[in-house]
């Protein structure tokens, strides 16, 4: 595979057109906002870049490297591991529905796609009982033999446009500010990437007990737009 295929791949995985409805989902941001710890450009910022450095980035991001790089062998048994380890670190039942209606929905996509190299993969997954979306991710990443810090790199950076995303709709802000954030966390994801390639498993943490918070208060918050 060309260095340009790999891209148009990955833009492919980080692309808001994936259909695996991460749009629905605000992960707690929404009653962030309605409580009004969220409540304009700046506290938005200050949200998502913790959640980024504090959270994802301690424990989603160096998980995904790890399940590519078991991908890459086709340690099944690390997969279904890792893919266990996920699921049981969802805070609320909001978050565990997300995650595994968008694996499911990405299972679905492996399939429709139509690809030999993805042969391997719809199989590992299809024996899962319940997929991560985290896990079916970095197995079409492995696939399409996309390095793994510019995979890690891409997945960041679909997490935080989606944020932003909810933020824009939830606070509600304009397109400038929703850029300015952008153009303020895609300077830090190089670094957060870079840092989840060698943490180790046992330093992994999302201890987050605000986010777990917001997440568990949204699922009986009276208006919302998002479904977490």
């Amino acid at each position: 595979m060309t260095a340009s295929l790999q891209l148009a791949r990955l833009l492919q995985l980080a692309s808001p057109a994936l259909p695996v409805g991460a749009y629905t989902y605000s992960q707690g941001l929404e009653w962030a906002v309605e409580s009004g710890v969220i409540r304009d450009e700046a506290s938005a910022g200050r949200w998502i870049a913790d959640l980024l450095a504090h959270g994802i980035g301690r424990y989603e991001a160096p998980l995904v490297f790890a399940l590519i790089a078991a991908w890459t062998v086709n340690d099944r048994d690390e997969i279904a591991r890792l893919n266990g380890e996920f699921l049981a670190s969802r805070e609320s039942a909001e978050l565990r529905a997300e995650t595994a209606q968008m694996g499911f929905s990405l299972h679905r996509l492996v399939r429709d796609l139509r690809d030999p190299a993805l042969a391997d993969v719809e199989a590992t997954l299809a024996g899962l009982d319940e997929i991560a979306f985290p896990t079916g991710w970095a197995g079409l990443a492995a696939s399409w033999r996309i390095d793994p810090e510019a995979a890690l790199t891409a997945y960041l950076w679909a997490w935080a446009e989606n944020q932003v995303m909810a933020a824009l709709k939830a606070v509600p802000l304009g397109q400038a500010s929703g850029q300015r954030l952008l153009a303020e966390l895609g300077g830090r994801i190089p670094a957060v990437a870079a840092a989840a390639l060698t943490l180790p498993e046992s330093a992994w943490s999302n201890f987050t007990p605000a986010f777990a918070i917001a997440c568990a208060r949204h699922e009986t918050q009276y208006s919302r737009l998002f479904r977490s």
